[in-house]
């Protein structure tokens, strides 16, 4: 594979990864309002997800071209239809909600990824438009969707320690900052439907 296609390929997996996207929102919006401890399981929930669902990406474009399409089309309503419910829990949302940590858990950020269609194309998208050309063998495949989550995670990482910097500003403009985060995934989810 040719150093420029590379150099693109990861060009495109950083401006993917470092967007608002629902995990990244609600990473963000979670640390803010519960910090890095009692959010640290849903925060691993997203990674582990993530990681998940980009392997099934490399399987699919290995293989499983007949069942993955019907279940995009599927998935892009219930992620929608998930990604505004969690758009209205964050507009009305406080600080002090849930103090017990139970609405960041890890299975909340786990199945996020699995209804996150942002996820899903991006790790198609980039085998095919970058990969697919020079290889299809499965280890290779697998390699790059792995290197997408290393992206992906590192980028939600980058919004938790934002969530962290920001938390004091958060509990005293909670609600300014949740209807703009809640904005930011109403966004997302006309950009799916779109």
């Amino acid at each position: 594979m040719p150093g420029y296609v590379i150099g693109n390929f990861f060009i495109y997996a950083m401006i993917n990864a470092f967007t608002p996207g629902p995990g990244n929102v609600l990473a963000l919006n979670t640390v803010t309002n519960y910090g890095w401890k009692r959010g640290k399981p849903l925060f691993f929930g997203i990674f582990t997800g993530y990681f998940v669902v980009e392997i099934l990406c490399a399987i699919f474009v290995f293989g499983v071209s007949t069942v993955l399409p019907s279940m995009l089309g599927v998935m892009k309503y219930i992620g929608a239809a998930y990604i505004l419910w969690l758009a209205i829990h964050m507009a009305i949302s406080k600080p002090t909600e849930s103090s017990d940590g139970k609405s960041a858990s890890f299975m909340k950020g786990f199945l996020l990824q699995f209804v996150n269609v942002k996820i899903y194309l991006f790790g198609i998208t980039a085998l095919t438009g970058y990969v697919t050309n020079y290889s299809t063998e499965f280890g290779t495949l697998i390699l790059f969707e792995l290197i997408i989550a290393t992206i992906g995670t590192i980028a939600t990482s980058t919004w938790v320690g934002v969530g962290l910097l920001i938390q004091r500003v958060y509990q005293q403009h909670y609600r300014v900052i949740n209807i703009v985060l809640a904005a930011t995934l109403m966004e997302c989810v006309y950009s799916m439907l779109k």
